[in-house]
């Protein structure tokens, strides 16, 4: 409504705030609407009232369409009552307003316009009153153009009591909800439409990506982070360097299970990208495991699990075995004591009564993942997510096909996304190659990284976990007395922190229960490090 003059401020007779002030003529059908086979006028409006008397009759996509071109749902008195509490009320109503409506929650524009500055004028301490918005607009040559002063003086008196702001404003958000719907499926139809016209073969998994994403993304409550001002930042900032300062020692993250982890890293951050990388049998499904563990089952946190390599009856004996620290052969063979079945049942119930959800879908396609993630986050408000093992993982897009390399580039950059955009930690397994085991030491390095260097530029951190009693890549074989005090070593070298320092976790690891438990370093590393 740009350019035009909004006049008629005063209350209608009837005050219907839940109404939705559209009268506009009968729509016309939408350009190029394919017509209802069989359907005539009087015909339509028999089988409405058919309709009416019995079970609603699911609509033709046809019909649909057709239906698409009306307008937009609003509420004009919602707006102009919101706007009268701000008026009667500013330091209460606008205070309140100003961190959940934004400007284009307001439909009309001459509306929108008076809202947007009456906030100029709360951000500036300006007093506000009937008297001072109207100079300002007048100032800014936006008096004509929200309908004249007796429009805006007749705000004033147009909602009879500021008690019900709270229910003007709902109606208001309700509406402007409703109209962010109804784009994000015009988009989708619009896409839709449109799909392979533009480019042949277009990959479909990527647009209902798109698709369910922006439908999602409707029910956000939230601006983007990327919409605030450097202003908020530095506030969120100072409140977060506010809450360590009172709380010294609390992880701003989540626990890891493991004490120098967890110094290292203020705990897993939300939004961060963690790989654990080693070789093939060093632990790195059983080491993802215990973290998952001791976030959902002792903190209460409930994790997804993407599992393309174990399936998931042999994830949960995995968790029952270490939960209850027992020997996977021993429950293999069923030669259990009583007191290890007490154990085992004591570690069932829980893990019964844990949230760790559990998907084993093989070859599982990024897009996938990333739709699964996000229902999992929206159905049950998941914290964690840990997937094993990324290179499993496909890409479905045309230039992955042709390249492994920009395959994998595609999949780190697409878990990566993920984290920032559910705001959790992610912890992603991945392979190292083969160059580790020819080096003396076989102490392994970021470079080591298998088929591409996009994984450790995506990664917030990158752990590499290493074990000395390893047999599959030594190069020499040692006396037997050492071998056995190396027995169960292991470490988790972080070689990547971005937000952080880097340094040596040591690990013991517990083969027969597949748990890795924290040890102090040993002479040598000490003298090492």
């Amino acid at each position: 409504m740009d350019g035009e003059t909004v006049t008629g401020f005063s209350p209608p007779e009837s005050f219907d705030l839940m109404s939705t002030e559209t009268t506009h003529p009968s729509p016309a059908p939408l350009p190029g609407a394919l017509p209802v086979p069989g359907a005539t006028p009087d015909a339509a409006g028999a089988n409405a009232g058919d309709r009416s008397k019995g079970r609603k009759k699911e609509m033709s996509a046809e019909e649909l369409l057709a239906s698409l071109n009306r307008g937009l749902p609003f509420s004009d008195d919602a707006e102009k009552a919101v706007l009268s509490c701000i008026l009667q009320d500013p330091v209460e109503c606008l205070s309140e307003c100003r961190a959940s409506v934004k400007p284009n929650t307001f439909y009309h524009d001459g509306n929108r316009t008076i809202y947007e500055v009456l906030c100029g004028m709360y951000d500036q301490n300006l007093p506000i009153d009937l008297i001072l918005l109207t100079q300002k607009l007048r100032e800014q040559k936006l008096l004509d153009r929200v309908g004249g002063p007796a429009a805006v003086s007749e705000l004033l008196t147009f909602a009879p009591v500021t008690s019900h702001f709270s229910h003007y404003r709902s109606i208001l958000q309700e509406k402007e909800t409703l109209r962010r719907m109804i784009h994000a499926c015009s988009e989708s139809i619009h896409e839709a439409h449109e799909f392979g016209r533009q480019e042949e073969g277009g990959d479909i998994t990527q647009l209902m990506d798109r698709i369910e994403s922006r439908v999602l993304d409707v029910n956000e409550t939230e601006q983007s982070g990327k919409e605030k001002t450097i202003s908020q930042h530095v506030m969120d900032a100072i409140e977060d360097i506010d809450y360590m300062t009172k709380n010294p020692g609390v992880l701003r993250g989540i626990s890891s299970g493991y004490s120098k982890l967890d110094h290292l890293t203020s705990g897993l951050q939300a939004g961060e990208m963690f790989v654990v990388a080693a070789r093939p049998s060093m632990g790195k499904t059983s080491l993802a495991m215990n973290i998952v563990e001791h976030i959902a089952v002792d903190q209460d946190r409930p994790c997804a699990v993407f599992s393309l390599e174990m399936s998931a009856a042999m994830l949960v004996r995995r968790l029952l075995v270490s939960r209850a620290m027992l020997s996977m052969q021993e429950l293999a063979r069923g030669v259990l004591s009583r007191a290890q079945m007490e154990a085992i049942g004591k570690a069932s119930r829980e893990l019964q009564r844990s949230k760790i959800f559990i998907d084993e879908t093989p070859g599982l396609d990024i897009m996938e993942l990333r739709a699964k993630a996000r229902r999992l986050k929206k159905q049950h408000n998941i914290q964690f997510i840990a997937i094993d093992y990324l290179q499993l993982l496909r890409s479905g897009s045309r230039r992955a096909q042709d390249n492994r390399q920009i395959e994998i580039a595609e999949i780190s950059a697409g878990i990566k996304g993920l984290s920032k955009e559910l705001s959790l930690p992610i912890m992603v397994l991945a392979q190292l190659n083969r160059s580790v085991e020819q080096r003396k030491g076989q102490r392994p390095v970021l470079s080591d990284l298998r088929e591409s260097g996009s994984i450790e530029q995506d990664a917030d951190m990158v752990g590499l976990l290493t074990r000395a009693d390893y047999a599959g890549g030594k190069m020499e074989v040692e006396d037997k007395e050492k071998e056995e005090e190396k027995k169960g070593q292991a470490m988790l070298i972080l070689a990547k922190n971005r937000n952080g320092p880097t340094n040596d976790v040591h690990l013991r690891f517990i083969d027969h229960a597949m748990r890795f438990v924290e040890r102090e370093p040993t002479e040598e590393e000490k003298a090492e490090g």
